[in-house]
């Protein structure tokens, strides 16, 4: 469903090892571990937008200013943006911390290496740093401070005694010793580093802001800093600059001053600014800072640990004793770390309290766990607990259900004469039982979280008591076992429930919203009915139509759009901005100027999305900021409108839907998209495709069927010039088909940079969602070799710079994408993944707004190819007769089939970053014909999942995708020993030896 990876989600642990130039090859000493642990999201794309730390911790002494930091000695560098953030760093840490710490915490904090020139001008910017040597014997050991002069607005620097012999706090947590497993193939020392997670708020992810240079001209008054705040509040995960301008002018009825984009550094007191396109420095994604007292930068992490951390263990403390005085000492239940946790749905009087059960380990199956341990104890033997004589309301108690067999664990609600009223706090659900039936609760059934808990339905806030809303709800979901996907991980999660026992994925939340529809406004259609001004609205590339009819929905819906249109005029406030979507959601987008009606459809990550305009059967790809929120005062009469556009076919064609050329889709666009007098006779419906077949016309004369679109259509050559780029829905290559459906351009307008594209939208499959780190991957086929060797590209347009690698024998946070054996998987390395997202999000909004062109392709040459619902760069290995081209993906080392009208040139702007992908083969094992159980064994211990690799060789090739390398793997998210993956191969290599 999503293909980005969004922010603010928890999944499987990750940790990372530190990067030593001199691992030890034999007898490791103890290794260091960061006694602090983050988690990591169990979708890729989702997480990968994260602040992430990469660099090793330094246990060295401190180095000189004059010493060699980084291989990139002596490059150039922009001054003013690493003073910007040094400034920064110094404002998180004002009681300052160690010149050595410098690098790993700039790298840390913007994912690029602390240039080696800027060490050495430390000492001459003494408006940003002073540099002082301590009273230590070692000259070289040099303390940072920022300037004595200056002031920030979170809190003021202390004036700095020279002779002081004080140490300052260090800038990173002291790591505790870890020992490893001894290995008899070369290790590297493997130091716990942590990865934190999504973006949030809290957590703004690298800034690129620089200081404002002393001849700035321009200054930003305290009501504009306000508002562009204001804005930045609503869009968590960062908002693009050039978003800006057009925002504003919507929100605030006012232009935003143009010196404003000019001068990004000024807003470095409000928001941290990120440029995730070297060569572009206009592309900046803005994150608003997660302490804004007076617009000051983030806390002083020196100052104020102590304090909430004091303040913290007070609040612990006196829950703890507020447990204790009642006698139920029960730890509250945490939501589950992964991002769609199975749930089972108990009840719901209201959407905005709806109780389930988690589903899994440590929950449900823990809880049967402790239910049969009561059954035991609770048993019917003569030693077994005498009932509770005098129950109070509100004590925990244990319960002998009325089948004599269950004892569950409750609370009692009511005391009657002899009947006891109780919520069975694990099931959700309360009965009256007889006294004799409780038992005093004993404390080891304490220690389990009570099971049954509340969510809130996404979307549904408005309508959360209303009885057909409700009633619905019941029928999809009550009793039942759904996937959950958490939105927000608040007291009551706000989530959106899937059912994913049917081929298609169910949206619940969408489904219940659909009940409120008044299917008195929908289109009227009988079959051998006629229609007249009729308007096609979309021709989608498999010969797919959407039409809209005269009817009273559409006449309410234009209406209430009209009244939309006036009441965003008056209002100047954010509150309409959507700052969190989600698939399904219903909101606000233009469509030639004007807003219309758009349901969510898939999410890119958290800034681009694909959205279908429900009334005109248009779907597109938009950034975020396009949205607007539908009016409370509208909201309800919107939705009881049912979408006007009507999916259609076109009747007694010997080619099926899906199986169109672009020649005849081009033919039907001209004939209807430009005319405003359509007529129609429907043949027949289609329950099962959700679809109409019909007779088409250009005028009205729907009697004489030979006038008809589709018989000029089937007497023409149409379908037959072009029958090697046939787009076919019965192909027997393992393709899904939603890689085969086009997304082109169609020939009406979008406002503001909207692309807008007339395809069927491809309904977000939540289970290929789950399955890799980019939405929808699942049903990728990959490859049991290595790709072949293609010859150079004979394009004139230059190759992305080679990825870069640290030198061997040094350590490198990766994911493996694809695994097929231990002797062929890929990496991506984690370092600039971020960047990935952003590239593939700006693809998406690229080549799904363009024209679909003949595009004469070539072996071995580079492209951009539509794979799903994403584009990626890839490299062409072949083309098939049938149209198809066997394509792989530079970025994710996958191979792939897909239709050669899904292939666009692949333009400057995107070959920029580096191919993401790099082939490598396991180090510390003999090369062999790896088995497939040996090959099964392998993927589960690495594909998917975010390691450790130790680089021991690289080999060369002219191809960037040619490159190999052999690497160790180590899984360190244990947090009792490191796995390493060659063991592994290693010992099953030797047990099938001994087998055979």
């Amino acid at each position: 469903m999503r293909d980005g990876q969004s922010e603010g989600k928890t999944g499987a642990h990750l940790n990372k090892m530190s990067n030593q130039n001199t691992p030890n090859r034999k007898g490791n000493p103890p290794a260091e571990k960061s006694d602090k642990r983050m988690t990591l999201p169990s979708r890729f794309q989702k997480e990968v937008h994260a602040h992430l730390s990469r660099n090793s911790q330094q246990t060295g002494p401190p180095l000189n200013l004059n010493e060699s930091l980084s291989p990139g000695k002596g490059k150039p560098y922009n001054p003013q943006q690493v003073q910007g953030r040094i400034r920064e760093i110094l404002g998180k840490y004002s009681n300052g911390f160690w010149v050595s710490k410098l690098p790993q915490i700039y790298r840390e904090l913007y994912k690029q290496d602390l240039p080696t020139e800027a060490i050495k001008d430390l000492d001459t910017w003494t408006h940003i740093c002073t540099v002082e040597k301590t009273c230590s014997s070692s000259p070289s050991e040099l303390l940072l401070y920022p300037a004595k002069e200056q002031t920030t607005t979170s809190s003021p620097s202390p004036i700095l005694n020279p002779t002081s012999t004080s140490v300052p706090v260090p800038a990173s947590k002291t790591p505790t010793e870890k020992p490893l497993e001894s290995p008899t193939q070369q290790r590297p020392p493997s130091t716990h580093l942590t990865r934190s997670g999504s973006r949030s708020p809290q957590s703004p992810p690298s800034s690129s802001s620089s200081p404002s240079p002393p001849s700035s001209p321009a200054t930003l008054s305290p009501d504009l800093k306000l508002k562009l705040e204001e804005l930045l509040l609503k869009y968590s995960n960062g908002l693009w600059a050039h978003a800006l301008p057009k925002l504003f002018q919507d929100t605030y009825k006012t232009k935003l001053p143009g010196h404003v984009l000019e001068n990004l550094h000024l807003l470095s007191d409000i928001c941290t600014i990120d440029y995730p396109m070297p060569d572009n420095p206009k592309r900046a994604i803005l994150y608003r800072r997660s302490s804004s007292g007076g617009g000051g930068g983030g806390e002083d992490e020196n100052c104020n640990r102590r304090n909430s951390s004091v303040s913290e263990e007070e609040m612990r403390v006196r829950k703890e004793l507020g447990r204790r005085l009642s006698n139920q000492a029960v730890p509250s239940l945490q939501i589950p770390k992964e991002e769609y946790p199975s749930v089972l749905v108990v009840e719901a009087t209201n959407t905005n309290g709806v109780i389930l059960r988690y589903i899994g380990e440590g929950y449900s199956q823990a809880q049967e766990s402790m239910e049969d341990e009561m059954r035991e104890f609770y048993g019917l033997d003569q030693s077994s607990p005498s009932p509770l004589s005098a129950p109070s309301s509100g004590q925990l108690v244990a319960v002998r259900a009325e089948e004599e067999e269950e004892i569950l664990r409750a609370q009692v609600c009511e005391v009657m004469a002899d009947k006891v009223k109780v919520y069975y706090v694990d099931h959700g659900f309360s009965e009256v039982i007889s006294k004799t039936k409780v038992f005093e609760l004993h404390e080891k059934f304490f220690q389990l979280p009570f099971q049954a808990t509340k969510c809130k339905l996404a979307g549904l806030e408005p309508f959360c008591q209303e009885p057909s809303v409700l009633k619905k709800f019941e029928t999809m979901a009550s009793g039942r076992i759904l996937l959950a996907e958490i939105l927000e991980r608040g007291h009551t999660p706000l989530v959106v429930l899937y059912d994913t026992s049917q081929d298609d994925d169910v949206n619940i939340n969408a489904a219940c919203m659909k009940v409120l529809q008044d299917k008195t406004l929908a289109s009227p259609l009988q079959v051998n009915s006629a229609y007249m001004n009729v308007t096609v609205s979309s021709v989608c590339s498999d010969g797919t139509i959407y039409c809209q009819l005269p009817s009273r929905g559409l006449a309410k819906l234009t209406e209430i759009l009209e009244n939309i249109e006036t009441y965003f005029h008056s209002q100047v406030t954010s509150e309409f901005l959507v700052s969190r979507p989600f698939c399904g959601k219903g909101c606000l987008a233009r469509y030639k100027g004007k807003w219309s009606r758009v349901e969510i459809t898939n999410l890119h990550g958290s800034r681009v999305l694909d959205i279908m305009f429900i009334d005109v059967g248009v779907q597109a790809s938009v950034e975020v900021f396009e949205l607007r929120e539908i009016p409370p005062p509208f909201l309800r009469d919107l939705m009881a409108i049912p979408p006007q556009a009507v999916k259609c076919c076109l009747a007694d064609l010997a080619v099926s839907v899906g199986s169109w050329t672009p020649d005849a889709v081009q033919w039907l666009r001209e004939k209807v998209l430009n005319t405003t007098d359509c007529s129609m006779k429907v043949a027949k419906a289609d329950d099962t495709k959700r679809c109409i077949y019909v007779h088409l016309f250009t005028d009205k004369n729907f009697h004489d069927p030979a006038r008809s679109l589709n018989h000029q259509m089937a007497q023409s050559d149409l379908f037959k010039k072009r029958p090697d780029v046939f787009l076919t829905s019965h192909s027997p290559a393992k393709i899904s088909t939603a890689s085969l459906s086009s997304k082109t351009s169609s020939n009406s307008d979008s406002t503001n940079g909207s692309p807008v594209s007339s395809s069927v939208p491809a309904k977000p499959h939540l289970k290929r969602a789950l399955s890799g780190p980019r939405g929808g991957g699942g049903g990728n086929t990959t490859t049991t070799s290595p790709p072949e060797t293609p010859s150079s590209p004979k394009s004139s347009l230059q190759l992305p710079p080679l990825l870069d690698l640290p030198p061997t024998g040094n350590n490198v946070d990766v994911y493996v994408s694809v695994a097929c054996h231990p002797g062929h998987f890929v990496l991506q390395p984690w370092r600039d993944m971020y960047k990935l997202v952003v590239l593939m999000g700006e693809m998406i909004l690229y080549y799904n707004k363009t024209e679909e062109k003949p595009l004469n392709i070539q072996k071995n040459q580079i492209y951009a190819a539509k794979v799903e619902n994403n584009w990626h760069r890839v490299l062409v290995k072949g083309v098939l007769t049938n149209g198809l081209v066997s394509v792989y993906e530079l970025d994710y080392g996958k191979h792939e089939l897909v239709s050669c009208t899904q292939l666009r040139p692949l333009i400057k702007e995107f070959r920029q970053l580096p191919f993401q992908g790099i082939t490598a083969q396991l180090a510390g094992v003999k090369p062999r014909q790896w088995s497939e159980e040996a090959s099964i064994v392998f993927r589960n211990h690495v594909e998917k999942k975010p390691l450790v690799a130790q680089l021991e060789a690289v080999q060369e090739a002219a191809n960037p995708w040619d490159r190999k390398l052999t690497v160790f793997l180590v899984d360190t998210s244990q947090e009792e020993r490191d796995i390493w993956v060659h063991d592994i191969m290693a010992e099953f290599a030797d047990e099938l030896t001994n087998e055979l």
